[in-house]
């Protein structure tokens, strides 16, 4: 499965803003944003007003990233939105949330999208009862999430028993701490997602 390799912190430099890509690093000091807080590259300091086009640009590019999600992948999450009856943009940011990674990191067991992802390839995580290795299966309302009963003494799932109560889990979400168990309410709309994009500018770039 093709994925991006690089850096993840010169990600959050080339879109100015922190995407918390790295867990705790994100929140400390030593977060290359906090250091240099400009693009990467001989000339990211310098770089000219960008244009209507390369704001719409960046945005999308910003929400792949945040997501982990390659070009491809969040092109298809786009037409599917937009065949949905609704507002395009708020649709895709449904189906982004609905993603089995990022499930697991808004419920805490894992401390970025990244972590979340390899939890889910391992598969120590159970939809429904079953195990689901596919980090981009989609959640349904009323789905099941847990960890599966060998995997509960790992370390990433120790530090989520610990650390309860430190991450605001979304309101559509439902957790059990102690048991490793999360509970989909229902599926987000756009005031229960706190990602800091405007999706109505993605929805402009592929508009054209």
């Amino acid at each position: 499965m093709a994925r991006y390799t690089g850096a993840d912190c010169k990600l959050c430099r080339r879109e100015k803003t922190k995407l918390f890509l790295k867990g705790s690093k994100c929140e400390s000091p030593k977060c290359p944003i906090e250091i240099r807080p400009y693009p990467p590259g001989e000339h990211g300091r310098g770089r000219p007003k960008e244009s209507e086009y390369q704001l719409q640009l960046r945005e999308k590019q910003k929400t792949r990233r945040i997501y982990g999600i390659l070009e491809k992948q969040f092109r298809n999450y786009y037409e599917e939105a937009n065949r949905k009856s609704g507002k395009t943009g708020e649709n895709l940011l449904q189906i982004l949330e609905s993603r089995l990674d990022n499930v697991v990191f808004r419920a805490g067991l894992a401390v970025s999208r990244d972590a979340a992802r390899q939890q889910v390839r391992h598969g120590h995580i159970l939809v429904n009862g079953k195990k689901v290795d596919i980090p981009s299966y989609r959640v349904r309302e009323h789905d099941i999430i847990e960890v599966r009963e060998k995997a509960r003494n790992l370390m990433p799932y120790e530090v989520a028993r610990a650390t309860t109560g430190d991450r605001t889990i979304p309101a559509w979400l439902g957790v059990v701490p102690d048991k490793l168990r999360i509970l989909v309410h229902q599926l987000p709309v756009r005031q229960q997602i706190d990602t800091q994009v405007q999706e109505q500018l993605i929805v402009e770039l592929y508009s054209k």
